[in-house]
């Protein structure tokens, strides 16, 4: 009976510090480098954006947080890399709101973005702007306008993807003013500007962050709004646009499931981001906001943004 009784504390000691020892290990949390996701190539603003991001986090992480460029199937190579990864806090998804709520309503994914994902932070929001060669014949919106309804399909146009953040409001532009056009897809913002830098293309959709970096080289014909920044280009809505060209939301996403602990952590690091005056610096020398939206707040968003794209994909697709 004595022996019984040594057994079962030995059992409760051993219990005990598995218990601690667990513990531990949640608070310790990050103790290795996380890995960021892109689903998209090289050299887009979501690849400049998540540089900055991940050069002052490990400041309020304590570890480094290494960028994974997984672009293919626009969006769904690397986004189903991150639904597949364990859900422990140390693969996050950088990500953008029609990769993960718009995709689902016009193709089989592998993966279901609502029931996998779960929102860190929605770093900022963007709006694009339509741009040219330098050397384009194009000096104006109106002037591409005019030459497409002349040229049905003889206008070149490169996008990040299908059903992505610079197809959708290209094709919803183009579809108001009654002009066909090409609509190449590329692996991502940054392929589909150097295929216009490389004349594959006559024109594509960017935002200021890629514009800026491109010097003389592009020449922007117009914008969803006002950017001082690129010299106050005219806005889609002087040019006689009715509608609102799509918000890209910038977003940080864990596969769902990940510990309520190690999330709070993590989503503490990006509200810490946010007031970091290095960070701000930086984002703004791309011509991007520091807009912060917390993952509580964006959860209760993307029910919506379902909503609104399914409408948006049956408008577009009827007929």
């Amino acid at each position: 009976m004595r022996r019984t009784f040594l057994k079962s504390v030995a059992l409760g000691a051993l219990m005990l510090g598995v218990g601690i020892s667990s513990a531990m290990a949640q608070d310790n949390y990050p103790a290795k480098p996380i890995t960021m996701i892109l689903p998209l190539g090289a050299g887009g603003s979501h690849d400049l954006n998540a540089r900055v991001l991940t050069s002052i986090l490990p400041q309020y992480l304590g570890q480094a947080v290494i960028v994974k460029l997984v672009p293919g199937a626009s969006g769904q190579t690397g986004t189903a890399a991150a639904a597949n990864a364990p859900a422990d806090g140390y693969t996050l998804l950088f990500t953008h709101n029609f990769f993960d709520q718009l995709q689902q309503h016009v193709k089989e994914l592998p993966y279901k973005p609502t029931e996998d994902f779960v929102t860190v932070a929605r770093t900022n929001s963007a709006r694009m702007c339509a741009i040219v060669r330098a050397d384009s014949q194009f000096k104006s919106l109106q002037a591409l306008f005019d030459f497409g309804k002349s040229n049905p399909g003889k206008i070149e146009l490169s996008h990040s993807g299908q059903w992505g953040a610079t197809m959708v409001p290209a094709a919803q532009l183009f579809n108001w003013a009654k002009v066909q056009v090409n609509m190449t897809p590329y692996r991502g913002g940054g392929p589909s500007l150097r295929a216009l830098l490389a004349g594959d293309a006559d024109v594509t959709f960017q935002f200021p962050s890629t514009i800026l970096g491109q010097g003389d080289k592009v020449r922007t014909l117009a914008c969803v709004l006002d950017e001082p920044t690129l010299g106050s280009p005219p806005t889609f809505a002087s040019l006689g646009f009715p509608g609102e060209i799509g918000e890209m939301h910038r977003i940080v996403m864990a596969p769902r499931g990940v510990p309520a602990d190690r999330l709070a952590k993590l989503r503490e690091a990006f509200v810490a981001l946010q007031e970091d005056t290095t960070y701000k610096s930086l984002i703004k020398r791309l011509g991007e906001d520091s807009n912060l939206m917390s993952g509580d707040e964006y959860e209760k968003l993307r029910a919506q943004q379902s909503k609104d794209y399914k409408a948006l994909v049956d408008s577009m697709t009827s007929g």
